[in-house]
């Protein structure tokens, strides 16, 4: 590549991926910290063992020597070097939030993360889409605009455009063909796009599907996942070079209108006619500027607001929140809690948190995870029983408790009884309860049928002895229970995933086996079940329920009095093994947090991070 006497003093960014078995990731680490470092180029690599991707920035000479070196391995023949030239960073916000402050060399399972269940079997890469340059995928949608004088747009059914972007990036740009159908999925991230692909199979089946991203790296996997799909699924082509290609080769646009998104400090790249698609989330008006990096207040996506729109200091809802249920205004950012604005602060200052729309630049956020209580217990005991394993995932994981909706009656015992839940203080009399200030409120996912409603003098003497059985007789109120679970997702989410405790562990495996028709409404992306059991509900009749999970409970040696093993590991079976994993103790009806417990548990959630 040839060096010119300006590339010592202009700047710029270099994009390229390459799909590879890699035969040594140490070396390959080494060489990029000491090649990159050597060459003062900051950025992002990220290496995996089956290839590597990399976006870095720097002096033009510095980039160009790079690439150089890369062409010596012979890894890397065949590889789309996109280099361009550009500014220093102006925003420094930006910089941060982008990764290009210093460099970041990583080990990463996967190039880009396909699917948000860890656990699932990935696609072949080399099943991946037909390639098209930038000038035959132009032809192919001229081609397919054409229409004859006797033909209407519904007669070209046999040629779809796939968006393989995120909401926020197809806001500011996207192929426009007239008599083509472009199909934007409308996601968050691109972890979700398999979801959705298996959710509009009838939109791609049989067609001749045209697939394009930034560069070309998501298109790669995601091609490949849909062929997977098996007859009616091969007709799969993708552009080559992504949309950065394209607008080289079609300066004026072409068939792509706006801006495109790029992960690093320009922000987006438009073509020579600058046109903007992209609206204010608030007045409406043209806009298309992510500079400012406003986001969501609930899921943290970018959004488009305006400069005059920004005046005030204000949290914003996407329109996929507000599509979800979250109210549509703009939030005063005092009607926030301060724990949260503290934290959008500290993560502009530290860069401490990675952000959904981060592109991975940064260290992992915490995962979010609603904690679903037991039977005749309320969100401050289960915080209480769950104080060790939060104390032991405090830099993975952030707990949130609710109430049951359920509020059961009091219990209690005489005296000289032995209780197993009791409410007994020193003020009780032998044969009389407690009074009601001895004794918070307990709540319950699922009760009997013949339970009544909680009133202050329903007082009742509990029955002795225990009875182990007695969750066999709690079924009914589901309904009431998974209502208010909406809510909950709708005021206090969106959550990573979903913990529960033995009644609690009966009701979130439930709600995973509703997940599909719960999309939108209640959305996790993993489960954790603690001593759980099943129901006896149809959903769990219809086949395995496919959610990873992690299933933790006692062994079969019976130091689980309440919830017996074969009983929780029936509800294991309920779901598919191969998302699944279990952990078998001998400590009763906890949740474990001593070794080698946690490192378990810490292995699972860490797949979500």
């Amino acid at each position: 590549m040839a060096k010119n006497e300006d590339d010592d003093h202009q700047y710029g960014v270099l994009l390229y991926y390459k799909y590879a078995n890699i035969p040594n990731l140490d070396d390959l680490v080494s060489f990029y910290q000491s090649n990159c470092t050597s060459l003062a180029l900051v950025g992002r690599v990220r290496l995996a063992s089956q290839g590597v991707n990399v976006t870095v920035c720097g002096k033009l000479s510095s980039l160009k020597s790079h690439i150089a070196a890369m062409k010596l391995n012979s890894l890397f023949d065949g590889t789309d070097f996109k280099l361009a030239s550009c500014h220093q960073p102006s925003n420094d916000i930006v910089a941060r939030e982008c990764g290009f402050t210093s460099l970041s060399v990583r080990v990463v399972q996967e190039l880009v993360t396909l699917c948000s269940n860890p656990l699932s079997k990935l696609p072949e890469i080399s099943e991946a889409g037909t390639h098209l340059s930038a000038a035959e995928f132009h032809s192919v949608l001229e081609t397919a605009g054409l229409l004859s004088d006797e033909e209407t747009p519904e007669h070209n059914k046999d040629v779809v455009l796939l968006d393989a972007r995120n909401l926020y990036e197809t806001r500011v740009g996207k192929f426009q063909t007239p008599n083509v159908v472009t199909l934007d999925p409308e996601i968050r991230q691109y972890s979700d796009l398999p979801s959705w692909i298996d959710d509009n199979s009838e939109k791609l089946q049989g067609k001749q599907i045209l697939m394009y991203c930034t560069g070309g790296i998501r298109c790669e996997m995601a091609s490949a996942y849909i062929k997977s799909k098996g007859s009616g699924f091969q007709n799969v082509f993708q552009l080559y070079g992504g949309i950065q290609r394209y607008l080289e080769q079609f300066p004026d646009g072409g068939f792509f209108a706006g801006k495109n998104f790029v992960f690093d400090h320009r922000i987006a790249v438009g073509s020579s006619t600058q046109d903007i698609i992209g609206t204010c989330l608030i007045c409406g008006n043209p806009f298309d500027d992510y500079s400012s990096r406003c986001r969501c207040k609930y899921c943290r996506m970018l959004v488009l607001v305006c400069d005059n729109c920004q005046k005030k200091e204000t949290l914003y809802v996407c329109e996929l929140c507000r599509k979800h249920g979250k109210e549509g205004e703009v939030i005063s950012q005092f009607q926030s809690s301060k724990s949260e604005v503290v934290l959008l602060q500290s993560e502009l200052e530290n860069g401490s948190q990675q952000l959904p729309w981060s592109n991975g630049c940064r260290s992992p956020r915490k995962l979010r995870v609603l904690c679903l209580h037991g039977f005749r217990q309320n969100a401050s005991s289960f915080k209480g029983r769950t104080a060790s394993l939060a104390k032991k995932l405090k830099t993975m994981v952030e707990f949130v408790y609710v109430d049951a909706p359920h509020e059961l009656s009091f219990i209690y015992h005489p005296r000289d009884s032995e209780p197993w839940e009791t409410c007994v203080t020193s003020l009780v009399q032998p044969n009389h309860p407690p009074p009601l200030e001895s004794c918070k409120k307990k709540f319950a996912w699922l009760v009997s049928n013949n339970a009544g409603e909680r009133t202050e003098t329903n007082w009742e003497v509990a029955d002795a002895p225990f009875d182990p059985l007695q969750y066999q007789k709690q079924t009914d109120g589901f309904e009431k229970s998974l209502a208010y679970l909406k809510t909950v997702f709708s005021e206090k989410g969106p959550f990573d995933g979903i913990l529960g405790f033995s009644q609690g562990a009966a009701m979130a495996a439930a709600v995973c086996s509703r997940k599909l028709s719960l999309k939108g409404a209640v959305e996790f992306r993993f489960a954790v079940l603690c001593s759980g059991f099943p129901l006896q509900m149809p959903e769990l009749d219809r086949g395995l329920i496919n959610c990873p999970s992690l299933h933790i409970f006692g062994s079969d040696g019976g130091n689980d009095r309440q919830i017996a093993n074969k009983t929780s590991r029936n509800l294991a079976s309920c779901f598919d093994a191969g998302c699944s994993v279990i952990i078998e103790h001998d400590l009763g009806h906890i949740i474990p947090t001593r070794p080698p417990y946690i490192d378990e548990i810490k292995e699972f959630l860490q797949r979500f991070l």
